[in-house]
């Protein structure tokens, strides 16, 4: 007798490092039982925005995200983005000067993204942005529709492509002044679902990441579906970056870079405060 399942529905991005740790997990590749998910590939501040009003029960969600939304979704401790050398960058047309930068045009990702929340940080104070895509960015850079941009995913790799320059790696900025990994992103889950299934989720998400790294073959067509015109170097390059042992399991020093971002967040007023715990479950 077949035992029903629990369907959940699962939102994450279609960027390569989530379609590629995803993939096992949504094709069937492990098993899932006594679930079975709904899945919705969105921008990742469409993510954000969405889990305003818990639209998925599971969702990829930025850090600075998930800093707004504690009363309602907890982290899990797999399926995450934070590393070194991947963090956002600040760019522009050749001849814009960082130190004035609060006096131009800002396109930045998203209000939730964590892209957003560096810049924050870096200037200490909250700067006038002109929220858009991320893939919208550069182009409008280049068409002189803002003054300076800042850039997350394949865009550390092809902003010379649109005639920009770096003006600086935020990323590199947090790793100088916290000696930490940059958290980027983290995988949620509802509260209302109690710690028994997070674990399970989490166990899921695991399974799938390490599925993954042992067929990185395996998703290819999968991955490269959803990867808008990305080259296939780009797409390595942006899965090599994004995922990795953090990705498996956050541990004890991706805990303490999540929790410092919060710490400093909340001292600027950036995020609110909370009496919730980050984490689904101790």
């Amino acid at each position: 007798m077949s035992t029903a399942k629990q369907t959940l529905s699962l939102g994450y991005s279609t960027c390569p490092n989530d379609t590629f740790l995803f993939h096992a997990l949504t094709h069937g590749l492990i098993p899932c039982d006594p679930f079975q998910f709904s899945v919705f590939l969105e921008d990742v501040e469409t993510l954000n925005q969405k889990a305003k009003s818990s639209v998925f029960h599971v969702s990829k969600l930025s850090f600075a995200a998930i800093g707004h939304l504690q009363d309602t979704y907890a982290l899990l401790r797999s399926g995450a983005a934070l590393g070194r050398g991947c963090g956002p960058l600040i760019v522009a047309r050749p001849g814009m000067k960082l130190e004035n930068i609060l006096s131009g045009r800002i396109a930045v990702p998203g209000l939730w993204t964590t892209a957003f929340l560096l810049l924050t940080l870096y200037l200490n104070k909250t700067p006038e942005t002109i929220p858009m895509t991320f893939d919208r960015i550069m182009p409008s850079l280049q068409k002189g529709e803002a003054d300076y941009g800042i850039i997350i995913h394949e865009g550390r790799f092809t902003y010379p492509e649109y005639g920009l320059v770096k003006l600086l790696d935020l990323g590199e900025w947090w790793e100088q002044t916290t000696s930490m990994p940059i958290p980027l992103g983290g995988i949620c889950i509802r509260r209302s679902l109690g710690p028994d299934i997070a674990r399970k989720i989490e166990f899921l998400i695991r399974e799938s990441v390490e599925f993954a790294f042992r067929h990185p073959e395996a998703s290819r067509e999968y991955v490269s579906m959803h990867s808008q015109e990305m080259s296939s170097e780009t797409v390595k390059r942006h899965i090599e970056l994004y995922v990795n042992s953090f990705t498996v399991d956050l541990g004890e020093e991706g805990v303490k870079a999540v929790e410092t971002l919060f710490s400093m967040a909340r001292e600027c007023g950036a995020i609110p405060d909370s009496t919730m715990p980050v984490f689904a479950y101790e």
